[in-house]
């Protein structure tokens, strides 16, 4: 993950979470409990993940101030490290129910596809590894996965994913979450795309039949295997016109 030195800890005075979420393009994220955080047992496995892991876990625990930590290095390995205790999180008991109240408001967003007509989303991790892609959000309507609207993937912290675009790290909610809140809140769960709810496209009022595409295309093909051959019919012409020339000058020379 990268971070952004200009939005560095530095000089801020409420609680490093606090902090952490309250940047731009976290809105995704929920604020973690200290407890949580202080239970060795929910750490498991993440030391090697992170470099200065004790130094980035006194950070976020406000343990050590952001004065007393002026740098940036172990800054973005405390985003990282949150970003990996986040996912763990927001599977617990506590963690659905913080998630909740963000679902419940729309602060994940909402679906663009027309069809779902506003449909909330959850944010969702394509891959449980850091670095390999960003987050990205899935609506429970349609059961499809699109990116986040681009000021939600800004972030202090981005991935070096695929598509080498910033933004928030995928692992930071994990691939579980969305699929668990709704087995969870079975409540919430909305009723699927009617069949008839598939955008048709119409010329003039009429259907355009699937094969059209395929006739297009054909004909595009035609048309430019056409203009090919004509165009190295000319080159071709060119050449037998001033291979003549060439010859006729031979001759006069000759004579």
């Amino acid at each position: 993950m990268a971070f952004n030195e200009d939005s560095s800890a530095s000089g801020h005075d409420e609680p490093w979470i606090q902090w952490f979420c309250g940047l731009k393009g976290h809105e995704m994220f929920c604020e973690v409990e200290r407890s949580y955080i202080e239970d060795g047992f929910n750490l498991y496995g993440l030391r090697t993940c992170v470099q200065n892991f004790s130094d980035c876990l006194d950070l976020i625990l406000d343990r050590i101030g952001p004065d007393d930590s002026d740098d940036s290095h172990l800054t973005q390995n405390a985003c990282t490290l949150y970003g990996l205790i986040h996912a763990r999180y927001i599977i617990t008991a506590h963690g659905l129910d913080a998630m909740y109240n963000k679902y419940a408001a729309k602060e994940f967003g909402t679906c663009p596809l027309i069809p779902c007509v506003g449909q909330p989303v959850l944010p969702v991790g394509l891959r449980d590894d850091l670095g390999v892609d960003t987050v990205k959000i899935f609506c429970p309507k349609c059961q499809n996965v699109y990116h986040p609207p681009p000021v939600r993937s800004r972030s202090v912290h981005g991935s070096s994913g695929t598509g080498g675009s910033s933004g928030v790290d995928g692992a930071s909610f994990g691939t579980t979450f969305p699929h668990l809140f709704l087995m969870t809140f079975s409540n919430l769960v909305p009723d699927p795309l009617p069949s008839n709810s598939t955008y048709i496209p119409r010329v003039f009022g009429f259907r355009v039949h699937k094969s059209a595409q395929q006739t297009t295309n054909a004909a595009l093909s035609t048309r430019q295997t056409t203009a090919s051959r004509r165009s190295r019919g000319r080159d071709k012409e060119d050449k037998d016109g001033r291979s003549r020339s060439k010859k006729k000058k031979k001759r006069k020379g000759g004579i």
